[in-house]
């Protein structure tokens, strides 16, 4: 089974914030996040994919996961890049 692990941006007014997570269905997600479906974070605001990449086990989706979420520096790389 394949898992993804993503970043997503929005910008209010002149600030852009980020969130990281992991999911089975990618595009499902993105939709849930925009419908204020998601996780409590992300509710309210319109969402846009920035960053993913497609892991074969759920285990090293989790582990990568937590380490872009604890990497700020590449966090911002990927948010000004996006």
């Amino acid at each position: 089974m394949t898992y993804y692990v993503y970043l997503i941006i929005s910008k209010i007014k002149k600030k852009t914030i980020s969130y990281v997570g992991y999911t089975k269905d990618l595009n499902k997600r993105l939709i849930l996040h925009n419908n204020g479906k998601g996780a409590k974070f992300t509710r309210g605001r319109l969402w846009k994919l920035a960053y993913s990449k497609k892991y074969r086990s759920k285990t090293k989706a989790m582990s990568e996961e937590y380490k872009l979420k604890k990497n700020f520096k590449l966090r911002k790389t990927i948010k000004f890049n996006a």
